[in-house]
């Protein structure tokens, strides 16, 4: 803070940006406890229920938001990996990344980065069947891409090293990316794997579907069971919630040392105020004391001895006020005679 009370450029940053992080983070968290909200209000059906029925008598032919796990069976044909015999799948997603290290200019260091260069998604429609092979109710998964946790196994992955010449690593320290090579892989979501879904279910010409929820609500395709789904996203709000509010109180503390710097600046000139009225009025009783006009007086004319000249500076309060005379004869601990504070230095004035 200035002296004239103003916060300073670094305190106002410090505010503003915790309070915007704060923003940020209390509407993750705000959004993140809805999700689990939501999760923990939504209704658990399984295979071994008679779910064409239960749909039936549903108004709209429909849950709204369902929980159930099964797993998954394709309806037509399968996707074979790439790399991998005898793997089949409904998924697949190809992705190439490049790996670099970037020189940063600020903390001297080479830092490691990665940007996907190509990411390719495969995927043939699959329902959700029973764990027991004896029951034949499946549920056809529609959009599955549309899923805000889409969880697949990595089944291949393998890095391509960059082959470097000696003229090529002399360019690369020149423009500040060494490339490390690209990395390779390839995840799917297997047939037979056990999966959870929560979306919503509904009975579409004698076929159960699950599909994205219409009313704003999470779609959810992950290997996770329904009380691991719940766990890891409470471990992430409760996550949201403390960054919240350690910059929340980040936030608050940096106000408060504002307005109490404030608070105090303004109760310091208020005594320096009160001690200058106080300084004037004795200065005015002096002059009628040895009969002088105070319009005889010289606007630089010390205030103690009132006939030489001031040619003193008192720091760090910078008033000028007496004479080197008059500073030689206060008592010490010496102070100023205007707002009494603490004379550390005096500095010669020179009028010209």
């Amino acid at each position: 803070m200035d002296s004239s009370g103003k916060p300073s450029t670094a305190q106002i940053v410090v505010l503003a940006t915790s309070s915007a992080l704060t923003a940020f983070f209390y509407s993750i968290y705000r959004s993140r406890a809805t999700i689990v909200a939501r999760l923990k209000e939504a209704k658990k059906v399984s295979h071994d229920q008679d779910l064409k029925t239960i749909l039936s008598e549903t108004p709209g032919r429909c849950i709204p938001y369902a929980v159930i796990e099964g797993v998954v069976r394709s309806v037509k044909e399968t996707l074979n990996s790439q790399f991998v015999d005898n793997c089949k799948g409904v998924i697949e997603r190809l992705t190439l990344k490049e790996e670099k290290m970037v020189w940063n200019r600020t903390t001297h260091i080479w830092n490691s980065t990665e940007k996907i260069i190509h990411q390719r998604i495969n995927t043939v429609p699959f329902a959700l069947g029973s764990h027991d092979d004896d029951i034949a109710s499946t549920v056809r998964v529609i959009r599955p891409l549309d899923a805000a946790e889409l969880d697949l196994e990595t089944t291949y992955e393998n890095f391509h090293p960059t082959v470097q010449s000696l003229s090529s690593v002399i360019g690369h320290f020149i423009s500040g990316e060494r490339p490390k090579g690209i990395h390779e892989t390839e995840e799917m979501l297997r047939v037979g794997d056990s999966i959870t879904g929560v979306g919503e279910l509904v009975l579409d010409n004698n076929l159960i579907k699950l599909q994205p929820p219409k009313q704003g609500f999470c779609y959810f395709l992950t290997r996770l069971d329904y009380e691991s789904l719940l766990r890891k996203q409470g471990t992430s709000v409760r996550l949201w919630r403390i960054l919240a509010i350690v910059f929340g109180m980040a936030a608050c503390s940096t106000l408060l040392y504002i307005l109490w710097k404030q608070y105090m600046h303004r109760r310091q000139s208020k005594k320096e105020r009160s001690i200058l009225e106080e300084f004037k009025e004795q200065q005015r009783k002096r002059l009628r004391e040895l009969n002088i006009e105070e319009s005889s007086i010289s606007p630089t004319s010390c205030t103690v001895c009132l006939s030489r000249d001031r040619s003193c500076v008192f720091l760090e309060c910078g008033h000028v006020c007496t004479c080197s005379q008059c500073y030689e004869a206060l008592q010490e601990p010496k102070k100023c005679p205007i707002c009494r504070a603490s004379i550390d230095r005096v500095v010669p004035l020179y009028n010209s």
